[in-house]
């Protein structure tokens, strides 16, 4: 019925505040109230955005193009190789972890200091970074 209003706008407004400590926005749908609602929900349920997505959806955000923002992200099934005295090294990322002549290491900073022996930039020594210290 045209102008009547849903039932379940109050009880959705109210989990609402009790979630984010603030009313929603005044305009917002029953539909989108759910939906945020349930996203928040599988977020402390499972945890949310990396950090490094975080950075890249604020960069984009700010007009970075996604190019830009996602340069330098290893995703798994990608493999770094890197000669270190007259040695070729193979890295595999993979979900939880990088993997280098059969053991999974941490991080790639872990398995630059294994190969050089002293304290490396992971993403450095693999050229994932310039020598500046940034991305590019």
């Amino acid at each position: 019925m045209p102008g009547k209003a849903d039932p379940d706008r109050a009880g959705l407004q109210k989990d609402w505040e009790e979630t984010f400590g603030s009313p929603p926005p005044a305009y917002a749908s029953v539909a989108l109230l759910r939906k945020a609602l349930a996203h928040e929900a599988q977020v402390t349920s499972h945890g949310g955005l990396s950090a490094a997505n975080r950075r890249a959806f604020r960069q984009i955000a700010t007009g970075t193009p996604v190019e830009k923002a996602t340069r330098g992200t290893l995703r798994p099934g990608a493999h770094l190789v890197r000669e270190w005295n007259g040695r070729s090294y193979q890295v595999e990322v993979q979900e939880k972890g990088f993997r280098l002549d059969g053991r999974t290491w941490p991080s790639i900073s872990a398995i630059a200091r294994h190969i050089t022996g002293t304290t490396w930039s992971g993403p450095r020594f693999f050229g994932l970074t310039d020598r500046a210290g940034g991305r590019g």
